[in-house]
């Protein structure tokens, strides 16, 4: 019992002493021991590289779950080391409502089967969507969400300790410095006044308290010498942090890059299934559907919007090419139909039935009965051939 009331006694007056010190460095009363500059910019950047995790961290989880109160779910279960439970995604639920409404409206209408067809199309994208977010939780939050309860902690604790070891120095230098001016007070004094036998053994304690003083203060010195290099080999440490945090963020556009070219494979697939629907209801009519077009996989052109114009069901296989490109030559534009195309990228002809086309240049295109909704002809000056509509962008 001795022996704790001791020690709260010691822990009480080490707090006290402290906290003296600290209100007067406020007050601009005491003298503060400062760090180097290489030390202050490795804290700032230290506090820079949290504060922007936590900012990421944060913006990541609102985009792979927009819903704040599923956000605060997830928290819930992972604080009490319970496994999340599967959540059905939007897309997935929509697809569910359309194969619902699918079923009671009709499954043999038009709408019915438009429908089926698009909530297949919206269960993969809620499928897709599913693996992003679990790949994008475990390859890019796991590891900042790691380094904030983590590693920042540990920064953050022996930065505390260094505070408190730097105010203790600054308690010790100002102790022996008010211990040196006393002891220098006493000195001039007994100079000046007669060596009366009471007045040695005050010199000899202001002496004894300045020595120990110097002793407290090289102790002090050392504590906080060690507590800073420690601190330093932690705040370098923020470069590897950096690293990693690089090559889990090449992780994270790597899994955005395939999720989007999912959504757009099943998109395009499902434009492909409408149109030929669409051409065979509405047939010899321009459909008026957008897609992103994009350029081959390979390719790194920026995605631009096209219109397909899909008419009546496939002609393919019902004449050879050549006999095709003889046809072409010989078949007059319709009277009404053409439009005004721009060329989003270069393509190569594959035969003679086909168009060479150059980036940029403007065409005129047209539909004729019978053919794939994904070809139309294309006329520049005396030449004509079929090219792929999702190179193009109609203009009128």
């Amino acid at each position: 019992m001795d022996f704790n009331m001791k020690k709260l006694a010691s822990d009480a007056g080490i707090f006290f002493t402290r906290a003296v010190q600290f209100t007067e460095e406020k007050f601009g009363q005491a003298e503060k021991t400062e760090l180097d500059a290489h030390f202050e910019n490795l804290l700032a950047r230290a506090d820079s590289t949290k504060n922007w995790t936590e900012k990421i961290l944060r913006q990541t989880e609102v985009l792979l779950q927009p819903n704040p109160s599923a956000r605060v779910e997830e928290f819930l279960y992972e604080k009490l080391d319970r496994k999340v439970p599967s959540r059905v995604t939007n897309g997935e639920l929509l697809a569910q409502y359309m194969s619902e409404a699918a079923s009671e409206l009709g499954p043999t209408t038009p709408y019915g089967k438009t429908l089926i067809k698009v909530a297949e199309a919206e269960k993969r994208l809620g499928a897709a969507e599913r693996d992003f977010i679990h790949t994008a939780s475990i390859n890019f939050l796991t590891p900042l969400r790691n380094f904030l309860e983590g590693d920042w902690k540990t920064i953050s604790k022996e930065r505390r300790l260094l505070q408190n070891r730097r105010l203790d120095l600054d308690a010790c230098k100002a102790r022996l410095k008010k211990a040196k001016a006393a002891e220098a007070k006493a000195t001039c004094e007994g100079d000046t006044v007669p060596d009366f036998q009471e007045t040695r053994p005050r010199n000899y304690i202001l002496s004894a308290s300045a020595s120990a003083s110097e002793q407290e203060l090289r102790i002090a010195q050392t504590e906080f010498d060690r507590q800073a290099e420690v601190t330093r080999l932690l705040l370098e440490g923020i470069s590897s942090t950096h690293a990693n945090h690089l090559r889990c963020l090449h992780e994270f556009v790597e899994s955005q890059t395939t999720y989007y070219a999912q959504c757009y494979r099943h998109m395009l697939d499902l434009q492909k299934q409408l149109g030929s629907s669409q051409g065979a209801i509405f047939p010899g009519t321009f459909v008026g559907t957008t897609e992103p077009a994009s350029p081959p996989l390979s390719s790194t052109s920026p995605t631009t919007t096209a219109a397909t114009m899909p008419v009546e069901p496939s002609m393919a296989g019902m004449a050879p090419s050549g006999e095709t490109a003889l046809c072409l030559e010989e078949v007059a534009p319709p009277a009404s139909g053409t439009r005004k195309a721009r060329v989003l990228y270069d393509y190569e002809a594959a035969d003679s039935s086909e168009l060479a086309l150059l980036a940029d240049e403007l065409i005129t295109v047209y539909s004729l009965p019978g053919m794939d909704p994904d070809w139309l002809i294309g006329e520049r000056g005396n030449k004509k051939g079929k090219v792929p509509v999702t190179y193009l962008e109609l203009l009128s």
